[in-house]
């Protein structure tokens, strides 16, 4: 059975398996550390405050194994489910530990567990399935949309007389306001939604030399006020669409080579989305066929390492959790059940992915991965490094999934989507049938 490094998986009897997970010196160190500090805050010791006493004093007073055991204790589940999430397998019930405890902090450290694991689920005839797949057409008003913001980017701009200023002008404005530093010699473009929807409209309408005092809402609900100045006004000329502008803008010689090319690289977009769209249709399709059904604890697992990486992610933008629920209208649980449905999915993928390899027997050598990054534009020299930090490991799981959809989507019969919105409306006795009752996994509960 496959493992990552430092990890072995043993098939035992049945569904069950065992993990050896090798625990490396440094997060061992680092468990003990964080015991250290949480049995110094929990342990009275005449004479020395909470939090404040010496390691030597805290290990003769608890003993080693105590700390040891601590140590371990509340660092093994990270451990265990890091390894498990490596070695690609999926527990349906919490793991039963067996282990020595550590014999110092400065030595790697191993463990083994033993549980059931998902039953791998046995895929349908995928090349029996219909799936939509959307013939891509390039519009022509998308490719004049282009051909008029290359116009507008080339555009020469003309003093405007004898009229006010209109949307698509370039303005020169001094906005002054009582209540701080104001702006001199601001350039606007009307309609670019730069300025608040109050100064843009003020602005509209008003001749060069011409001032208005407007006023608008800030966000805390106060009002600000300001004088508005139009001190110059341009409207933009634009070049007539020639072979000239394509000669002058770009590397083309006639306005056709430039339309064709913009067509191209427009067409080639929107292959690559519906591409991309079909293949999620195909193994979804798969899934449904397949019937698989993630089970629960993994699914309560995914779950919190996408909310943990979400939060993650809104802390490294400067947002606050409590600010985003209120922008966005979720609640908690809301976001909850939306993290929990695309757990499962993305679960329920990898199930029936891992399923079609197995049948298949799709291997992955280290050759198949330095084809696959050369294909991708890395260098000789960066390969060389990715494989010497043992970086295939990482890759060939995810490798060995894209080659099983890649069969899938080949042989799967793709159908217009109009034809499969029709199919969806007839009525078959399947749809009589009542949906099997799902629960939800809670800690401490068991998998059928």
């Amino acid at each position: 059975m496959e493992a990552s490094a430092g990890t072995t998986v043993e098939q035992l009897d049945g569904d069950r398996v065992r993990l050896t997970v090798e625990v490396p010196a440094h997060d061992v160190h680092h468990a003990v550390a964080h015991a250290t500090h949480d049995l110094a805050e929990r342990v009275k010791i005449p004479g020395f405050r909470r939090g404040k006493v010496p390691t030597p004093v805290l290990v003769s007073h608890v003993g080693k194994e105590r700390l040891y055991s601590e140590a371990v204790e509340s660092h093994i589940g990270s451990w265990f489910w890091t390894a498990a999430r490596r070695s690609r397998v999926r527990p349906v019930e919490q793991p039963a530990y067996d282990y020595e405890l550590p014999e110092a902090d400065d030595e790697s450290w191993r463990f083994t567990a033993e549980f059931a694991v998902q039953t791998p689920p046995e895929p349908a005839d995928w090349t029996a399935l219909e799936v939509p797949k959307r013939q891509v057409e390039v519009p022509p008003e998308i490719v004049t949309e282009q051909l008029e913001a290359l116009q507008r980017m080339t555009a020469e701009l003309a003093p405007v007389e004898g009229r006010g200023a209109q949307p698509g002008d370039v303005a020169v404005v001094d906005i002054v306001s009582p209540d701080g530093p104001g702006q001199r010699d601001y350039v606007i473009e009307l309609g670019s939604e730069r300025l608040v929807d109050e100064l843009e409209q003020g602005i509209v309408g008003l001749a060069a030399g011409e001032s208005r005092t407007l006023e608008w809402e800030l966000a805390d609900g106060s009002e600000r006020e300001a004088e508005v100045t139009l001190k110059e006004l341009h409207e933009r000329v634009l070049a007539p669409l020639e072979d000239e502008l394509a000669r002058s803008a770009s590397e083309f010689d006639t306005v056709e080579e430039l339309r064709g090319d913009i067509e191209g690289r427009i067409r080639s977009q929107l292959d690559e989305e519906a591409e991309g769209a079909f293949r999620a249709a195909a193994v979804d399709e798969l899934v449904r066929a397949s019937d698989v059904h993630p089970a629960g604890l993994v699914v309560e697992v995914r779950t919190r390492e996408l909310l943990n990486a979400f939060l993650h992610s809104l802390e490294q933008r400067g947002i606050d959790p409590a600010a985003y629920l209120q922008l966005t209208g979720l609640s908690p649980a809301q976001l909850e059940a939306r993290l929990r449905a695309e757990a499962t999915q993305s679960l329920a993928r990898e199930l029936v992915l891992e399923a079609v390899a197995d049948r298949l027997g799709i291997e992955v050598t280290d050759d198949d991965i330095r084809a696959d990054l050369l294909e991708g534009g890395e260098s000789e020299e960066d390969i060389d490094e990715f494989m010497a930090a043992g970086g295939a490991d990482r890759v060939r799981q995810d490798l060995r999934l894209k080659r099983a959809l890649d069969r899938i989507a080949d042989e799967v019969k793709p159908i217009s989507p109009e034809l499969a919105e029709a199919r969806e409306k007839i009525w078959t006795p399947d749809q009589e049938r009542p949906k099997q009752e799902q629960t939800l996994w809670t800690p401490g509960s068991k998998e059928s």
